[in-house]
């Protein structure tokens, strides 16, 4: 027997859980990072806030905007120099989804992975 197939060390392959908490793509990153140069957003103070509002086709839909700061009770999400906020009552909703960005000839913009939906209609901003 080759000694380095007799030296290799099989590892059981372990399922991961799903992620809790967010996770942002590297191309969601980058556009994030551009549009805060763009809109004068500080890195050190400010971030991309991620929420859910009631309304839209399937009853939520989400919410995506810059803020200068995170407010008390909100959960911070660091990516290297990228703040994500998100606030309690959101999580409930957003926790485990991945935000992600995609350009395309025919559209670009960001798009919301999230397990927790059941439902999302065709502008994909909506979900339930």
């Amino acid at each position: 027997m080759d000694q380095a197939v007799k030296d290799e060390v099989v590892k059981p392959v372990v399922p991961t859980a799903p992620a809790k908490g967010i996770q942002v793509t590297d191309n969601a990153l980058k556009r994030i990072r551009s549009a805060m140069v763009k809109e004068n957003v500080s890195p050190e103070q400010g971030g991309l806030r991620l929420g859910v509002q009631g309304g839209g086709c399937s009853g939520l839909s989400y919410n995506i905007r810059f803020d200068t700061q995170p407010r008390e009770r909100d959960r911070v999400f660091q990516f290297g120099d990228v703040r994500v906020f998100v606030d309690p009552k959101s999580f409930i909703y957003l926790h485990g989804m991945t935000l992600d960005y995609h350009e395309t000839l025919i559209q670009q913009g960001f798009v919301f992975v999230n397990p927790n939906s059941t439902k999302s209609c065709g502008c994909g901003s909506s979900f339930s």
